[in-house]
């Protein structure tokens, strides 16, 4: 378990300051530890346990780690009731949404019909398919509502919408690129893509964190 700086310098470059959270810390002390925070970042990871969500493993489903899973999402619950401002990143964009109640779509290949290539054999840094943000959306916001390039490492996406959740981005193929609260009332954003990986060379990837740390600064409303 370990986590890429390329996480600590977007926050850096956006002007927070990133704490890492143990996902060994027992789970008791989530709240203790979300006491030092005014925002939570949650990196992208290996897969969702699938039983989380109610529904028993795809052939495809990948590795799990049981400590990530339950410090992740009980530090998200907790977030969430807070009203907290929350960056979701690739499998972090998933906790938000399971937390909330819905599921994983565990294989993007077998499960959406004439899929793109979500796992990218290219730089980080570098785009490799479009997203298109929803309407209206905090995403909109941030990026504009033209299609956007950017980068893809995963197999997996976000599934049936949980409580309160709305998709507020998509791939051509119909995969769910980007979730958000229905509400707006805060920033709880999640994106199925690396914008850490391409804030450097991307106007759009690093708005987000830039957008996120302003929020997690004011601990109050959107203001985009």
């Amino acid at each position: 378990m370990w986590l890429s700086d390329h996480y600590l310098n977007a926050v850096i470059a956006a002007g927070g300051i990133p704490l890492v959270l143990p996902v060994l810390t027992p789970v008791a002390k989530a709240k203790e530890m979300l006491n030092l925070c005014s925002g939570l970042l949650l990196p992208g990871g290996g897969d969702i346990d699938p039983l989380l969500f109610n529904e028993d493993p795809h052939p495809l489903n990948g590795e799990i780690c049981p400590q990530c899973d339950d410090f992740e999402l009980e530090i998200t619950f907790q977030a969430l009731q807070r009203g907290m401002p929350i960056l979701g990143i690739c499998r972090g964009a998933q906790v938000i949404n399971v937390v909330a109640g819905g599921t994983v779509c565990q294989d993007i290949s077998s499960e959406i019909d004439r899929p793109l290539k979500h796992m990218q054999q290219a730089p980080r840094w570098y785009p490799t398919h479009t997203i298109t943000a929803v309407s209206g959306s905090l995403l909109e916001k941030i990026i504009g509502s033209a299609p956007v390039k950017v980068n893809s490492y995963h197999h997996q996406t976000v599934g049936k919408l949980g409580t309160g959740i709305k998709v507020s981005a998509y791939a051509p193929d119909g995969a769910i690129e980007a979730i958000e609260m229905a509400d707006q009332q805060r920033f709880i954003l999640g994106v199925q893509y690396h914008p850490e990986g391409m804030w450097k060379t991307d106007a759009n990837a690093k708005a987000i964190f830039d957008c996120f740390i302003a929020a997690a600064s004011d601990n109050k409303d959107v203001d985009i």
